[in-house]
């Protein structure tokens, strides 16, 4: 349910830009994703969030069966992009980006010491 959160939420951080920032120009859209790199990492990022919310169901995991989990591991690639948009999308004071940016790697490590310590115990 995260995820399909983190999805809603960048669904609608992606309609506040279309409908409020270029007002459905869609030239100009197109133009800004390649102009800004802030604006295609997050392009970018929702795309990923697309991909893993379109797939989160039991139909999905049913037929995309071991291949279902390798595609879910995109989340922390989505993870570290985002944090990126925002860090590209502040100009001044960074400090929150920064604490999104410890917060995100501090998981990360987390994430990979859990699996580390799963593969130590099962070699014992």
């Amino acid at each position: 349910m995260l995820g399909l959160f983190a999805f809603f939420y960048g669904t609608l951080h992606l309609l506040t830009w279309i409908v409020f920032v270029n007002y459905f120009d869609i030239p100009t859209m197109i133009d800004d994703i390649g102009k800004r790199p802030f604006i295609t990492v997050g392009m970018a990022t929702w795309t990923i969030l697309f991909l893993l919310g379109i797939t989160s169901n039991r139909f999905s995991i049913r037929k995309l069966g071991r291949r279902w989990q390798s595609l879910h591991r995109l989340v922390y690639v989505a993870g570290i992009l985002a944090v990126i948009h925002f860090w590209w999308l502040v100009k001044a004071d960074i400090t929150l980006p920064r604490r999104w940016a410890f917060a995100i790697g501090s998981l990360l490590l987390f994430r990979i010491w859990w699996a580390y310590r799963g593969r130590l115990s099962l070699r014992s």
